[in-house]
């Protein structure tokens, strides 16, 4: 079960033309945007990435709206775990559970994944807010973190997960966020 207070939220590359021709963009995109935003209500830390951004673009304005007194950590390895600026972001949180959520499933995410459970941490993938150009690689990338070890999630499970109860403005908020 994830708890809130050891729960961080990687939100990984999602810029640029490419965020724009995954598999069900609209969607993945849609739920995306209600996990950062209930992560946000209910204080989880949020750890946002850039691949390049000088060659792919930054974060599609409809994500990056939602940063408004954070910037994206910039990388070049595809895994997050490999860029030392992030790993120290990473570390600083105390966390030891992460929602992997943005693109591509089954390239950044996944190899941000394997690393980090190498790492011995808990990795679950958001499945609903990740995607790939093809539902296959998004597929596969997801079917590849399983068998490292981490396992899938949703957004509003997530969400309910870390809520805990159904009381409180955190819980009134969450339930605004998903409908």
């Amino acid at each position: 079960m994830l708890k809130k207070s050891d729960t961080t939220l990687f939100v990984i590359d999602v810029q640029g033309k490419l965020a724009r021709i995954m598999h069900q963009a609209d969607e993945y995109v849609a739920n995306l945007k209600k996990l950062i935003r209930g992560a946000q209500v209910l204080g989880i830390p949020i750890i946002w990435t850039e691949q390049l951004p000088e060659k792919l673009g930054q974060t599609i304005p409809e994500i990056a709206d939602l940063f408004t007194a954070k910037k994206p950590l910039i990388k070049k390895d595809f895994s997050c775990w490999r860029d030392s600026g992030i790993r120290t972001a990473l570390k600083e949180t105390g966390s030891t559970q992460f929602l992997l959520a943005g693109i591509e499933t089954h390239v950044c995410v996944y190899q941000t994944a394997a690393d980090l459970l190498a790492e011995d941490y808990e990795v679950q993938v958001v499945a609903d807010a990740v995607s790939s150009r093809t539902l296959f690689n998004r597929d596969m990338g997801l079917d590849k973190i399983i068998l490292a070890g981490g396992s899938q999630t949703s957004v509003e499970t997530a969400l309910f997960e870390l809520q805990e109860t159904a009381e409180g403005d955190a819980f009134r908020e969450i339930i605004k966020i998903i409908k």
